[in-house]
């Protein structure tokens, strides 16, 4: 099976970096996908392990790929997606997205195209490959509680203690830190973080043997604190990053995947598209109308007169068109709607003649059944078979 484990250095040149992506920004875009997945199936009622499931595949996914190539919400709906199958509790792509769309604004939601479906589906196909079809992942949540189960002590403590490492637990798939250690190291040190925060100290515990320094000899040999306390200062981190961010909350909007490289794309919308073509086409200051005359650019029609098909003329093409002259009250620069063409006439139908209707013609009798052959009684035994026969 694929090592899925890399040092910093490994971390640092990862495929978005050497993009040209930095690296504060890279770990960014991380985060907001990992978030972006645990709100996604928090709202589908999906379970921890779903999602954590997800985020793995979401952070591996970007240690082959980067995110100038793949936009971050349509791969992490797309690790949602697969992580559901991979832990059979399912959910349609269509509900996916349909969560997604709620929680994403436009600028963002703008990267999965115009068939929003088919990009998630074509993506799943180059996730299972990248992965390597490695689909079983194992998180620290149960590692958490297999630990937690031997510690004695006060118990209201100890259920203090591990709700709070189980919140680090959450937090830490935001991180990076499953790139990095297997999860019993994770749950070794988040249990070890929240000790220290609850001012709950593991004094003894079950199955506790002489060569037994700390509680995590049992569990983890070779496991020193320098490693411990790196794992916790990630997750520390994580938490002055949010309270930075706090004051610039908004982050650049997602790149589609047609226009990848520009900096900070935004949709355009239908009127500029209009007035980006007549000013390609026609000087900057007129634009010709359909009979030759000159009309200003400001009176070009916009997308909902185009869209609702009713057509917006000008006073020159009015007056050539309807059978008048303009409405009292108005100037040539009127605009206004055609007339719509006057109904077609009723045409009268042709009476039909009762007297046909009244014509029944006499129907031919039915067939009658062909007589019965001598010393027959009924149809079943008319030929020579007995009563029951097929019965004996």
């Amino acid at each position: 099976m694929p090592c899925w484990y890399y040092d910093k250095k490994e971390l640092r040149e990862a495929p978005s970096i050497l993009d040209g992506i930095s690296f504060d920004t890279e770990r960014r875009y991380r985060k907001e996908g990992a978030r972006f997945i645990m709100e996604c199936g928090t709202k589908m009622g999906l379970g921890h392990n779903t999602m954590a499931t997800g985020v793995v595949y979401y952070h591996r996914f970007y240690m082959f790929h980067s995110f100038r190539s793949f936009p971050r919400y349509v791969t992490a709906c797309c690790c949602l997606f697969f992580a559901g199958k991979v832990e059979e509790t399912p959910k349609k792509c269509r509900d996916i997205i349909k969560t997604a769309r709620g929680i994403l604004n436009d600028n963002y939601f703008y990267s999965f195209g115009e068939d929003p479906k088919e990009e998630v589906m074509t993506l799943e196909r180059i996730l299972l490959q990248t992965i390597k079809f490695d689909l079983q992942v194992e998180h620290p949540y149960t590692f958490l509680l297999k630990y937690a189960k031997c510690f004695k002590g006060d118990q209201q403590k100890l259920q203090k203690m591990v709700q709070m490492a189980w919140n680090f637990v959450n937090d830490s798939l935001s991180t990076v830190v499953c790139l990095q250690w297997e999860p019993e190291i994770i749950a070794v040190a988040l249990i070890h973080l929240a000790s220290k925060l609850s001012k709950f100290t593991v004094q003894d515990w079950e199955g506790r043997q002489p060569q037994h320094q700390r509680w995590w000899d049992m569990f983890v040999s070779d496991v020193t604190m320098e490693i411990l306390e790196d794992i916790c200062h990630q997750v520390l981190d994580l938490y002055q990053s949010t309270q930075k961010e706090a004051h610039h909350p908004t982050s650049p909007p997602q790149n589609p995947p047609s226009r990848a490289d520009s900096p900070t794309p935004v949709k355009p919308t239908n009127s500029t598209i209009i007035k980006s073509v007549v000013q390609q086409q026609q000087p900057p200051s007129q634009s010709l109308c359909g009979n030759g005359s000159l009309l200003e650019v400001n009176n070009i029609q916009c997308i909902n007169t185009l869209a609702s098909g009713a057509p917006v003329m000008a006073s020159g093409d009015a007056q050539s068109l309807s059978q008048g002259p303009l409405p009292s009250g108005h100037s040539q620069g009127y605009l206004y709607h055609a007339p719509p063409p006057p109904p077609p006439p009723v045409v009268p139908m042709t009476p039909y003649s009762c007297a046909a209707w009244g014509v029944q013609q006499a129907l031919p009798p039915p067939p009658m059944p062909p007589s019965l052959p001598p010393g027959t009684s009924s149809y079943y035994n008319a030929g020579g078979r007995q009563p029951h026969q097929r019965y004996q």
